[in-house]
């Protein structure tokens, strides 16, 4: 097997040219050797940035000059669609699919794109509008698996499952940074084959990159000396990257190891990741042609904000209050409130309509936020977060002046509605915690109303009182009790009637009389226990749910 080898940077210009030349010929060559040795399919990542163009460029001229017979096996391109790509970007990267697949048929070149995207349950906005995750931090960095990892990672399984292994070429350099160069070098070691990588996350998939050690001039002194042989202009891809400061684009993603898009040219316009989004400022600033993207980078400059507790749950998302700290132990902030992810609806809805209205005409019917999205965000306010006021319709005809059609049968026939919510906000008054308890008993009942088995009813009403019975400074106030009980029964010196009566506080907050409990007499060893079951609802032994039947007549002598 031939090895491409690595470019002496320090040598004259025409050197420089001269071994880029050596080094094209002996990668076509690797690539035709390792394509025509065995049947395992290959999957190209594409993202239609200088580092992605060439490598798929390379692949597509090393295959063009093999005979026919030889062209044996399909190449996959894949990109992924986060569907909150940088517009101009995401306009180029569809295109260039587009024409790749025209462009290979016509030169019977056996290569096939792919263009991926997430699910509906993890896109951007279902996430952070729907189920109110935050704006993606490093130490929440949410975005990356949802949005790129999983839909490149389900397509590869999928060639897996029928091929048994893959051959991932990837567009990679270590000239990119420390990081990149000693990531590679480590995987280096590990080799199976020579220029293969074993891929540590995806099993029976190994990785391929021709121009690992190419340097930024390497790419695009070949990017401007070999026409795009999909029908691309080279020159165009140039030009956007002139545009913009950072000269780095968004890779492949396939794990978590792969560091944020954030400061590179081709990444999503809301990261958060880095503090600026430089490229987009830049683009803007450098080309009038492109101020219609102001409204997006306001949108993403609002979402970045040191602190945002203000905006968010003192909850965790599934009702529970965690605490985090040392030396000052405070609540671990939740999603957003129900205010801010309207707002956030309301912000991008606005935007939506502002770039529609300025964008030259090719980006006329962009689309921030799908149809789709929105469908999938009003069941989940309504069904999950229990907000029967239904206020996304009504917030769509505000800011767009079109009705709100929602795909889904039957969605908007409700029993609750805006008219029930107000009145309930008018009993609750200012008491936020009152009004949703009562909201999340009202719309429970209601979406058993209709089964003609109403198994589990009975288990969501008491989750509702286990979540929004307190107010914020009760529940507070709980979690820090259970919280020193849980660190004073580790100690051996513990006094047995201290901690009785520290328990019997906890027990007596707690709203179910019914399950209310005595700490029994005893030694420290019984409190201890009594303290854990009561601490750690969830290792107790379910209980049996109980039936009509089982109400009204009790239970049975032989079945307790």
């Amino acid at each position: 097997m031939t090895t491409a080898n690595k470019i002496n940077h320090t040598d004259t210009t025409s050197t420089i040219v001269e071994a880029l030349i050596d080094s094209i010929d002996i990668i076509t060559a690797e690539i035709q050797e390792l394509y025509c040795l065995d049947s395992i399919p290959w999957i190209v990542g594409y993202s239609g940035g200088k580092d992605s163009t060439t490598v798929l460029q390379l692949v597509w001229m090393a295959l063009a000059n093999l005979s026919q017979e030889k062209r044996h096996k399909t190449i996959h391109v894949i990109s992924t669609d986060t569907q909150v790509e940088n517009p101009v970007v995401s306009a180029w990267v569809k295109t260039s699919l587009a024409k790749m697949k025209t462009a290979a048929k016509e030169q019977d070149i056996p290569i096939e794109p792919h263009l991926l995207r997430p699910s509906l349950q993890e896109t951007f906005w279902v996430c952070l509008m729907g189920k109110g995750y935050p704006a993606p931090r490093n130490q929440f960095r949410w975005c990356t698996e949802r949005l790129k990892i999983h839909p490149s990672n389900y397509f590869i399984r999928d060639v897996v499952r029928q091929s048994g292994e893959t051959i991932l070429v990837l567009g990679i350099r270590k000239a990119e940074s420390a990081k990149r160069a000693s990531t590679m070098e480590k995987h280096n070691l590990k080799r199976v084959r020579d220029r293969l990588s074993p891929n540590g996350s995806l099993p029976n998939s190994l990785i391929y990159t021709p121009i690992e050690d190419w340097s930024n001039s390497d790419v695009w002194i070949y990017l401007n000396q070999y026409q795009n042989p999909w029908g691309n202009s080279n020159k165009d891809l140039f030009t956007m990257y002139r545009g913009a400061t950072a000269d780095n684009e968004c890779p492949l993603v396939v794990d978590t190891s792969t560091p944020s898009c954030g400061d590179s040219r081709f990444g999503c316009w809301v990261c958060t990741m880095v503090s600026k989004d430089k490229s987009m400022e830049a683009m803007i600033q450098n080309d009038e042609e492109k101020e219609w993207l102001q409204p997006l980078l306001d949108i993403r400059n609002e979402l970045d904000i040191k602190d945002d507790r203000k905006r968010r749950d003192f909850r965790r998302i599934y009702g529970k209050v965690e605490l985090f700290g040392k030396i000052k132990v405070e609540p671990i902030p939740g999603p957003y409130t129900k205010y801010w992810r309207e707002h956030w609806l309301r912000r991008v809805l606005e935007a939506q309509v502002k770039v529609r209205k300025n964008a030259p005409e090719d980006m006329k019917d962009i689309t921030l936020i799908t149809q789709e999205e929105l469908s999938e965000i009003r069941r989940i306010w309504l069904e999950e977060k229990h907000e029967f006021d239904d206020s996304l319709p009504r917030i769509y005809e505000e800011v767009t002046g079109e009705p709100f059609k929602d795909s889904r049968p039957g969605v908007g026939h409700s029993l609750l509605g805006s008219d029930e919510w107000d009145i309930l906000s008018e009993v609750c008054g200012d008491d936020a915690m009152h009004l949703e308890l009562m909201a999340r008993l009202l719309d429970t009942e209601r979406q058993f109303y209709t089964k003609s088995r109403r198994v589990g009813i009975y288990g969501d009403l008491e989750k509702c009182f286990e979540t929004s019975s307190r107010s914020q400074k009760d529940a507070i106030k709980n979690a820090h009790q259970k919280r020193n009980l849980k660190n004073a029964i580790t100690k051996d010196d513990v006094d047995i009637y201290q901690v009785k009566t520290e328990l019997n506080k906890v027990l007596d907050s707690q709203k179910a009389s019914k399950n209310k409990k005595t700490v029994p007499e005893g030694d420290v060893t019984q409190v201890k226990e009594e303290l854990k079951k009561s601490l750690n609802p969830e290792e107790k032994q379910p209980q049996k749910q109980l039936s009509w039947g089982t109400i009204k007549f009790g239970q049975p002598i032989d079945n307790p």
